[in-house]
């Protein structure tokens, strides 16, 4: 029987990219809009939070030690020990744009993507209108070049991989559709993009639902959060619906699977009272990460950054 456990209480306004590192047992992931990094041990004890300068897009762990974060005005490198950030590049030098989510490909690059302040009402600094965009994916590679990958995205969310790492999962967020692209695995090139899933015409129990963070489970099915809708959808490798999960909150934002044995879907989630409307208010349970047990199926260990 699947249950929702409170693993940790709400603390953050807009919890962000969870990752389960295999090797310590423990959970990371950001506070995107409260412009901080946590890190928990595998109960949900031992808090641990590193101040940034300004929003968090992602967070990635390095096979070096430390992290690879995005932030509003570049990726950095961070180190837990110092709380050294080291600006690595800015791919997208705009002011009309930012980096949002990221994740590693099993080979150990990193790819991440912008999206645009054309989108957010800078009053409320949520999302209004709707326009065309210009934002882009990168991958930065371990040699820590940066190369554009795709265009034309308009919020970038939940970049995974097939567990043999030749699919590319991601979602625009804003044209509400989550993408599959054949990845190169010896290179990191994509191609062959196409729709694997479409929420334009099922957003859920509140009729606003958005593909946000994803993951893939070990039989290759794909985990979206459906920020908005209050649910937890799982699509089969052929993009059909398998099931769907409601979820304590309207507003879950991201999932990775974790624990000892891959089997706990842990559930990051937005707080942010200030909604404009239309969007769901929620209880005092939102900003929670929620441990989900009882799914049946266990993930793939989230692999680290090779630069």
């Amino acid at each position: 029987m699947t249950a929702f456990d409170l693993f940790v209480p709400p603390i953050t306004e807009l919890a962000e990219s969870p990752i389960w590192d295999v090797d310590e047992q423990r959970l990371y992931w950001v506070d995107s809009t409260g412009g901080a990094i946590y890190r928990t041990d595998g109960a949900g004890g031992n808090i641990q939070v590193w101040k940034m300068p300004g929003m968090v897009g992602a967070i990635s762990l390095r096979v070096a030690g430390g992290a690879l974060v995005t932030l509003d005005d570049g990726i950095y490198t961070f180190d837990f020990e110092s709380s050294e950030l080291t600006k690595l590049v800015d791919p997208e030098p705009s002011t009309a744009s930012r980096l949002n989510d990221g994740k590693v490909d099993r080979q150990g690059r990193f790819i991440t993507g912008t999206m645009s302040y054309a989108l957010i009402n800078p009053s409320t600094n949520w999302l209004v209108g709707k326009i065309e965009t210009g934002c882009s994916l990168y991958r930065l590679d371990p040699d820590l070049v940066v190369k554009t990958v795709h265009s034309n995205i308009g919020i970038t969310n939940g970049p995974c991989f097939s567990p043999d790492g030749a699919t590319m999962y991601c979602s625009d967020s804003w044209a509400d559709e989550i993408y599959a692209f054949d990845y190169d695995t010896a290179t990191g090139e994509l191609s062959g993009q196409r729709v694997f899933a479409s929420y334009v015409d099922d957003k859920g129990v509140t009729g606003q639902g958005q593909p946000d963070g994803g993951t893939v489970d070990a039989e290759g099915y794909v985990w979206s959060a459906t920020v908005y809708g209050g649910e937890i959808r799982r699509y089969a490798p052929d993009g059909t619906l398998d099931r769907r999960i409601q979820t304590p909150v309207l507003k879950p934002t991201s999932v990775t699977f974790g624990g000892a044995d891959l089997d706990v879907l842990f559930v990051t989630t937005m707080a942010n009272p200030d909604l404009p409307v239309p969007y769901p208010k929620d209880g005092p349970l939102a900003g929670s990460v929620f441990a989900v047990r009882g799914l049946g199926v266990t993930g793939v260990p989230q692999g680290r950054f090779r630069g």
